[in-house]
Formats: structure tokens, sequence, C-alpha cells
């Protein structure tokens, strides 16, 4: 669970600094740079599982596109000068993982944080374009005596932070950055036993990956589940291409970001006790929560299994008695269904990002979506578990009908604003403020909007033609 994040540098995030709880909402006009949160978070996650150049190619491009120069992904881009960009992230581990080897491992502590520092090298020799440099990297445990400090969410104190956060730790950082002699960055891995052991320092300006991708085995616990945890963190863009595809009976049971394997998936959700009851209850409960769609009847879902062509795929029946197959239903009920899915898939933990929701659902299916959603994230009141899966959910939205649905609490509004940066000169960066009173208002921090400041998103546009009566146009 990623609980704080901070990103300097990248892109138009400048300064930016935001707690998240189980479910956030960040809402904003287009352009302002809400993706670019998106995307910071899939960099991280990217950049724990490859190296630094493979990362940098696939988060997307400030226009849209995935291009090959890492310049793109700094605040000043192009611009002479150096280049910089700092993240720091402060996460909720897994308490238990598995190694590349298949072998368990334990943390010694659940709750850290992880700071990483980037530059850029510019080409050398036949080189076309630079490449990112690891200048700083570490990762520390955060003190089971001050994560009241750093949760600032509403939780159950005993169910859930007492069960999430665990283990202790005394000594240095797991990973940590001094400077050599000759005044190059060397970042060490320490052991998890504290002062046992010798540390394993290496040279950053040399390294083309950062130290957490490297860690495949259980001899390193705790940096193993921070990769864990950071590899958790998805970006999902489903595509109803993708949903639509039938699956082959050896298909990955894994729904992909982009809705791929959606019937595999489902077939193995409902199947996977080998229990026929169980099976029927969650294809009922799937129906049941389609069924909730305005314009959409169901009697029932189910996979439908084609022995011939040996393929799986989603069949829907209608109260008429219609049988559809997932060719036949709209974008909006395939990504509605999909999240249905999701739902019952206990599996699927970690922070899971969205873009805009709303895309494809009718107005009047918009209290359905945003209440599925929420109920895909964690409840930080009980105990998490097969049935509270450990998840969590961040949205993105310019929708004022999304607004109006999700709680104030969840609620962080998007825009730009110009800033001075640490050499003089001035860029616009996004600002993300909470409304006030909540809990992500800093009591020592004006940086909030108020009901007034958000009228756009309660309010009739000047000039509509159908307003309902009493409102004012």
């Amino acid at each position: 669970m990623l609980t704080r994040l901070e990103v300097d540098g990248f892109k138009n995030l400048l300064g930016l600094s935001v707690n998240l709880g189980a479910f956030t909402c960040i809402a904003g006009a287009n352009g302002t740079g809400k993706s670019n949160v998106f995307d910071a978070i899939q960099f991280l996650s990217l950049l724990a599982d490859q190296s630094m150049t493979d990362a940098a190619q696939q988060v997307r491009g400030v226009h849209g596109e995935r291009l090959g120069d890492p310049r793109d992904l700094f605040w000043n881009g192009y611009a002479s000068g150096s280049h910089t960009m700092r993240f720091a992230a402060e996460m909720i581990v897994p308490a238990q993982v598995e190694d590349d080897f298949g072998r368990p491992a334990e943390p010694t502590t659940t709750f850290l944080r992880y700071e990483l520092e980037l530059g850029f090298e510019p080409p050398r020799g036949p080189e076309r374009i630079g490449r990112l440099a690891l200048r700083h990297e570490s990762l520390r445990h955060i003190k089971q005596g001050d994560a009241h400090e750093h949760l600032r969410f509403p939780h159950s104190v005993k169910d859930f932070r007492g069960r999430v956060v665990r283990g202790r730790r005394s000594g240095q950082a797991f990973i940590s950055t001094a400077e050599s002699p000759s005044g190059e960055a060397v970042i060490s891995i320490h052991q998890d036993g504290g002062g046992r052991g010798q540390s394993k320092p290496a040279a950053a300006s040399r390294a083309p990956a950062t130290v957490v991708s490297t860690v495949t085995s259980s001899d390193d616990p705790t940096i193993l589940a921070a990769r864990r945890e950071m590899q958790t963190w998805r970006r999902l863009a489903l595509e109803p291409s993708a949903l639509r595809a039938p699956d082959s009976y050896n298909a990955p049971g894994e729904l992909r970001p982009d809705g791929l394997h959606l019937p595999a998936t489902l077939f193995r959700v409902a199947n996977e006790t080998f229990d026929t009851d169980i099976a029927d209850q969650v294809y009922a409960r799937v129906a049941g929560r389609l069924d909730d769609l305005s314009g959409v009847s169901v009697r029932s879902v189910g996979v439908l299994q084609d022995d011939v062509r040996q393929l799986f795929t989603v069949r829907l029946q209608e109260a008429d008695g219609m049988t559809l197959s997932a060719r036949s239903l709209s974008g909006g009920t395939l990504r509605f269904l999909a999240l249905c899915v999701l739902l019952e898939d206990h599996r699927v933990g970690g922070l899971l990002c969205m873009e805009e929701p709303e895309n494809g659902i009718h107005p009047a299916n918009l209290s359905a979506m945003v209440e599925l959603l929420r109920d895909l994230s964690v409840d930080p009141g009980a105990e998490p578990g097969r049935d509270n899966p450990f998840r969590q959910v961040l949205v993105n939205t310019h929708s004022p009908g999304v607004v109006q649905l999700v709680p104030e609490d969840d609620l962080l509004f998007a825009d730009s604003a110009l800033i001075r940066t640490s050499d003089g000169a001035v860029a616009r960066s996004l600002r993300l403020r909470p409304l006030a009173g909540t809990w992500r208002t800093d009591s020592a921090s004006t940086d909030y909007v108020t009901v007034a400041d958000i009228l756009p998103y309660l309010t009739a546009p000047a000039g509509a033609h159908l307003t309902l009566p009493g409102e004012v146009a």
C-alpha cells in the first residue's frame, strides 16, 4: 500500500507531496497533469522490475507517445543545465513474499520509506541519446511508534494498523547511499540483521538499474518485500478489444492491465476451490453487481467452455433469456464487468490506478461505478484478509458527476500553479489540494480548497439548456 508519494522534477511534478488512503479520487480539468501522477507511480513500479532505460521507454511521453529519450521525463526536458528528479514513497509491504526461486521470505519490518534520485548523462561517442544515472537510493524503516503520524487516513488501530504494520528494526537502513573519497556516490545493501554481516557496496554511476530491482532472493527479505510491493502498482487501461477476446484453455488466469484474459480469470476465480456451489456463488455475485447498471438486465453470468476449440468465452444471459457473448457487450459494460471480476479475485492486491473510469458509462450508472471502485479498495476499519483484500485504488477524473458521488475525504483537486524552482526558473507545476476539513488537510497548511472553489463540479455550467427545478444555470 502506497501511503505517501513525493515527486520533484518529473514532468510537471515539482515539490509534489500527497498522502494516499485506501481510495483516492483526483479531480481536475484536462491538461493539468493528473496523469503524470500515474506516470510517476508506474515509473517507480517499472524501475523495481527493469533497467532504467527500459523503464523510461515504457512511460507515456509528454504528447502521449512512448519516446526513447529520457529527457522527456524531466520537468526541464531539453533545456540546458542539469537534470534531476527525486522520488520518495512510503509504503506498507506484504508480511510474507516469495523470491524468484519460490522460497518464502519475511521482511524484518513492513512499513518502509524508499527514496530515489535520478540524473541525466548526455550521450557520448556513438550514442545518439543519453541515459538515466542513479545518484541516490535508500530504503529505511518507519518505526511502529511513528506509524500513527504517517497513516493519517481513518483506520482501525487494532484490526488494521496492528495487522499490517509489523516488525522492528534497529540500526542502519536496508539500502543507503554515501559519497566515496573521490566524490562518487556509492550505494550499499545492508543485511536485515542490522549490524551483522558485511554491507554490499556498488558505485551508483555505473548502475544500469536500481538496487531494488536487482534483489531476487530471500537473502534480503525486506528489500525483496519492497520490490514485490512496487511490482503490484499497476495502471489499468481496460480496452474493449482485449476484454472481448476469448481465451485458450492454457491462457494465464490473471487479468492484464488492458483487460486481456478476462474469460480465463473469471473461470479461475470461480473454480479455484473445485466446489461447484462456490463457483455458482461467484458467478451470481458478478451477475448481481452487473445488474446494478441501468439499462442492463442480467439473469446470469458465466464462462462458456468450448472443448472443440479449447476456448473460454464470457457469456451473459439477460432477464428475457437472450444469451450474449462478450463481443455483443458495450465497452462500458465490459469495463464494469472486468472490475466486478477483480472484486472477486482475492489474489489481486497492491495499487490499482485507473484514469477516467466514467468513460463509456451512462451518467445514470456513475453511482454504481463509484461504489464498485470504493468496494475494490481495502476497508481500513477491518482486518485485511481473503474477504477484505489488501487493495488500494487511485482514480482521476474530470467528471462533475463522479466528484459529486465521492466522499469528501477521498477527494483531491488538481490544478496548476506557477512556482519558482531552486535554480531560479519559473515553471508551471501540478498542485493537488484536499477539501477543507478532511483528514488530508494539514492543520498548519492553508493549501486546500473550499466548496466555493469547486462550484463548477457542483452546479450546472453557464448556458446549460436543461437544468433540474431550482438549479441555477
